[in-house]
This record gives C-alpha cells, sequence and structure tokens, in this order.
C-alpha cells in the first residue's frame, strides 16, 4: 500500500492506500525434516506440514508482533489447494506451530487509508510506494459467520528489504473486529466463483 506523506518534520503521519502485490507469496511444499539448505529452510508446521520457505521471501520483524515479540522472522504463505486467493498465512520460522490468517485490507474494505505516524515505521528501512504491502489479521471463530479482520492493527511490510511491523492505528475509525463474511461471499458472488 502506497504511503501518501503527510508534510515535512518529524511526527510526519502516512496515510497507507494501495492494494498489495504478491513478490513474497508463493513457497513450496517439500516432503522433509525441519533444517537449512541452500535453496531455503525447511520447516514442519501445524497448518502446512513440511515445506520450504525460500530465503528471500523471509521476513523479519526487529520488534515482533504484538504480543509475541519474540516472534521476528515469518514468511507469508499462500495455500494453493487449501484457500481462494484472498486469505493467506504468515508463518512462524521460530514457532512452526505459529500461523496467522491474513488479508489484503482493501478486499475487505475498500477505503481503508490509516494514517500512521512514522515513527513507528522507522526501524523498517524507508518505505517507498511500489514496495508497501500491508496485511491485516484474520479471525476465524467455531461460528464462520462470526469471522473478522483486525484493521486497527495492519501488519507494514517493506518487500524490497524484507522488513515489518505491526502497528496500532489511532482512533476510532477502524475496528478490531471487523465483520467480514457477508463481504466476502459477496466478493465471490462478484468473482462468479
Amino acid at each position: 500500500m502506497r504511503m501518501q506523506h503527510g508534510g515535512a518534520g518529524s511526527g510526519r503521519r502516512n496515510r497507507l492506500r494501495e492494494p498489495a502485490h504478491d513478490r513474497l507469496f508463493r513457497n513450496t511444499v517439500q516432503k522433509e525434516g525441519c533444517d537449512r539448505k541452500d535453496e531455503g529452510m525447511q520447516i514442519t508446521t501445524r497448518v502446512f506440514g513440511e515445506i520450504t520457505i525460500d530465503d528471500e521471501k523471509i521476513i523479519h520483524f526487529p520488534s515482533g508482533i504484538i504480543g509475541f515479540p519474540d516472534l521476528q522472522d515469518f514468511a507469508l504463505i499462500h495455500d494453493e489447494e487449501k484457500s481462494t486467493d484472498t486469505i493467506h498465512w504468515m508463518q512462524s520460522l521460530q514457532e512452526p506451530a505459529f500461523a496467522m490468517p491474513v488479508i489484503d485490507p482493501l478486499i475487505v474494505r475498500p477505503d481503508y487509508n490509516p494514517e500512521v505516524d512514522d515513527e513507528l515505521l522507522k526501524n523498517i528501512g524507508d518505505l517507498q510506494p511500489e514496495e508497501l504491502l500491508v496485511m491485516v489479521t484474520v479471525t476465524v471463530p467455531k461460528d464462520i459467520k462470526q469471522m473478522s479482520v483486525n484493521l486497527k492493527g495492519p501488519i507494514v511490510i517493506n518487500a524490497a528489504q524484507r522488513l515489518a511491523t505491526q502497528v496500532i492505528v489511532e482512533g476510532d475509525e477502524y475496528l478490531v473486529k471487523f465483520p467480514i463474511y457477508d463481504i466476502l461471499n459477496a466478493n465471490k458472488k462478484k468473482a462468479g466463483e
């Protein structure tokens, strides 16, 4: 998502806006144990089983993610066999049992455009609009109709440097539990699936 700079000087705020690209997706499934090889890192995950994560697709969170500061290395995974093109997974490399479903927020809220202080983004390098990827976490409870996304805590990724951070958006415009079940169904019908 593009960051539209909101002025000069310290304390500058940015808006997160453009659709994400998939430069960091498409890790491959392998049938081997959990060790490191030249082509990538092999891990056994709870969600995907044994997979290989390409080294150039590893995303580092210098401060970890909210609630899990020790989990700092992740990969974005798209499961072509089990899911749609909509929901992806943020797979931890330190804790193979930990994977979060994530989605491009513009799929469920086309006007998603929160302001974020530059200070919150400084640890992920210089952000260029074409290298910015924003995802939000998905919660899928037992009653799937209660599925929601956290628009209040987006994950901001600098795809060029493979650095990321999760931030908290100020104000009350965006919800922690924004319902998406009906939106995803409507989008699916529009696409003719």
